[in-house]
């Protein structure tokens, strides 16, 4: 009875719990993954303490000038003396409350709508967000109401970034969606608009685009209208983004099934009706990951404002590192912006993982 105890009471194998058993599953599973395991590990191994060197230990933190990093590594002070340029550009710096204001707002906002629960709460944000929000922020940002005026030609950094794509994204998703029923439409009429301009417009580069909406676009209007040039960029990439927008929604639409087509139609449901209560967001739904992928994709574009003469947050880095006291330094201000715009791409993408999770209809056994 003792030696039937004493094998009931025997431990596991070390190599199936615990730490051994997680790299066993996921870094050493088989001969390939294991040789793969250590041949990342030794290039970590030759990087990392490099990378470390230049960016910690032998950095330069506090200096006035170039001349005064004398240390083998980066110069840090420079990012740390251009960090108002790289975010509000040529904003006026008595007016940056204004710009933080609006950014408080948003984060407000967004949390809101994250937070928000029931029906009602939830469409007090929706109205909070997309009707109030917009008029509020341009106040802020370009005056009126008591505010003193800032031209849009002063705008610039990550403001500016932020401000393109925030717009490009959120009037692109209604005009991509109209553009996606249209090419699903039985009318003929505007199924060809709307394959005409879809195919058209991903058929040429958005620096094209661009190019279109500050030289050509003004020749539609009179000499007495003079379209602002931010204006002019934000309408070249709503219309260039919506395009691709109406694609990935039209891939949703084709992959919800035809008996949700069929159900809508045997209940009596007008079009309307159908397509807002039953197959949208069903289609939507399906297409989150492609649709936050083109929105990182177009806040990773919208780098080519400054063919029209627009200094985002990336523009910011050639024009401050051309100061003379500042001269060479592109690389510390480059290596900043880079984990600015990761950050906020990560964060994109992490919080469609959570939409995709949240409206999931999968039966998991």
């Amino acid at each position: 009875m003792s030696v039937f105890k004493a094998e009931i009471q025997q431990k596991p194998p070390i190599a199936s719990v615990g730490i051994f058993a997680w790299l066993r599953a996921n870094l050493f599973s088989s001969l390939f993954s294991g040789v793969l395991t250590v041949s990342v590990a030794y290039l970590l191994y030759l990087s990392l303490p490099p990378l470390a060197n230049w960016a910690l230990f032998n950095a330069d933190f506090v200096t006035s000038s170039n001349t005064e990093c004398t240390r083998q590594g980066a110069c840090w002070a420079y990012v740390i003396e251009k960090i108002d340029l790289f975010i509000y550009g040529f904003y006026p710096a008595e007016s940056y409350w204004r710009v933080q204001l609006a950014f408080a707002l948003a984060l407000f906002i967004i949390a809101f709508m994250r937070l928000a629960r029931g029906r009602q709460w939830r469409f007090k944000a929706i109205i909070l967000a997309f009707l109030m929000y917009p008029f509020v922020a341009f106040v802020l940002l370009y005056g009126g109401f008591g505010l003193e005026v800032i031209e849009t030609h002063q705008w610039g950094g990550l403001t500016l970034t932020i401000v393109v794509a925030a717009v490009g994204i959120i009037a692109s998703f209604p005009l991509g969606i109209l553009l996606a029923l249209g090419r699903q439409s039985k009318m003929k009429i505007i199924r060809l608009f709307s394959v005409l301009y879809i195919e058209f417009i991903r058929g040429v580069p958005l620096i094209t685009i661009l190019f279109m909406a500050s030289v050509i676009l003004p020749l539609f209007f009179t000499e007495e209208m003079n379209v602002d040039k931010l204006l002019r960029a934000l309408i070249g990439i709503t219309l260039f983004q919506a395009a691709y927008i109406a694609e990935v929604i039209r891939g949703g639409l084709q992959a919800v099934p035809t008996g949700q087509f069929e159900a809508a139609d045997a209940i009596g449901l007008n079009f309307i009706q159908k397509m807002s209560l039953v197959i949208l967001p069903q289609a939507l739904k399906i297409s989150i990951p492609n649709i936050v992928g083109s929105f990182i994709a177009l806040f990773k574009d919208t780098t080519l404002v400054l063919i029209v003469g627009l200094f985002d947050v990336l523009a910011m880095v050639g024009l401050s590192s051309s100061d003379e006291n500042w001269l060479g330094r592109e690389t510390e201000g480059y290596v900043f912006v880079a984990l600015i715009l990761w950050i906020i791409l990560y964060s994109m993408s992490k919080y469609s993982k959570n939409l995709e999770r949240r409206f999931s209809t999968e039966h998991k056994i």
